[in-house]
């Protein structure tokens, strides 16, 4: 049997070497996977009309939303994929689709 904690997926990994359909057994390796290229859509944030209610960042199911200090400061476009929700949810329209 495999010890899945020792076991490293990467893009040259070949099947054999694999855990069991691909399960990931160690935490905190989502952070790895940059999955932001699968967007096909992109927030674009105005700055000018933001009230920093943070709904957004509520709502966001990658946390893909940075914020400092209480205020929203951009996004992680490396893990966002674009779903749009953030855009959805604000109040005042300040996160656009492009």
């Amino acid at each position: 049997m495999k010890k899945y904690d020792e076991v490293t997926i990467n893009p040259n990994t070949g099947w054999k070497s694999m855990t069991e359909a691909g399960k990931m057994y160690a935490r905190g390796n989502s952070e790895s996977f940059l999955t932001g290229d699968w967007r096909t859509m992109t927030p674009v944030w105005d700055s000018t009309k933001c009230i920093h209610c943070l709904q957004c960042w509520a709502i966001c199911p990658d946390m893909s939303i940075e914020v400092e200090g209480g205020k929203l400061t951009g996004f992680d476009y490396d893990h966002c994929k674009g779903c749009g929700m953030c855009s959805k949810e604000c109040p005042v329209g300040a996160i656009k689709m492009e």
